[in-house]
């Protein structure tokens, strides 16, 4: 079954920067769809971006020009690239299969203080 390692969190400042990366293994990842989401507590899960196979990354309107979401097939990774973090950045981020609702994995804590 396939597992996801999300590393890279930490406490930032406002307008800070920070790069997660995902290691994904047990399924083909360069014909796969890969996303990242985040939660907070008390709130559902949301989208944050997503990579094509292909390497298009689309991102959530909410973090747009911000965000850029990568991948390095040769390494089986996944890169979220944040700037301009923002206070309602704060969040638990996770990756996973577009769409995916199963095998999630520990995530890692993204905090943004003023």
């Amino acid at each position: 079954q396939w597992q996801f390692v999300e590393s890279g969190g930490g406490l930032v400042r406002t307008g800070g920067s920070l790069r997660l990366s995902c290691l994904a293994s047990g399924f083909p990842f360069s014909i796969s769809t890969l996303a990242w989401y985040r939660q907070v507590p008390g709130k559902e899960r949301e989208w944050v971006g997503y990579i094509s196979p292909g390497g298009k990354a689309v991102s959530a309107d909410a973090v747009k020009g911000r965000f850029t979401v990568s991948r390095d097939d040769s390494k089986n990774t996944m890169s979220l690239q944040m700037v301009s973090l923002r206070s309602e950045d704060t969040a638990v981020y996770y990756c996973n299969h577009l769409g995916s609702n199963d095998h999630w994995g520990q995530g890692t804590q993204v905090t943004v203080s003023s």
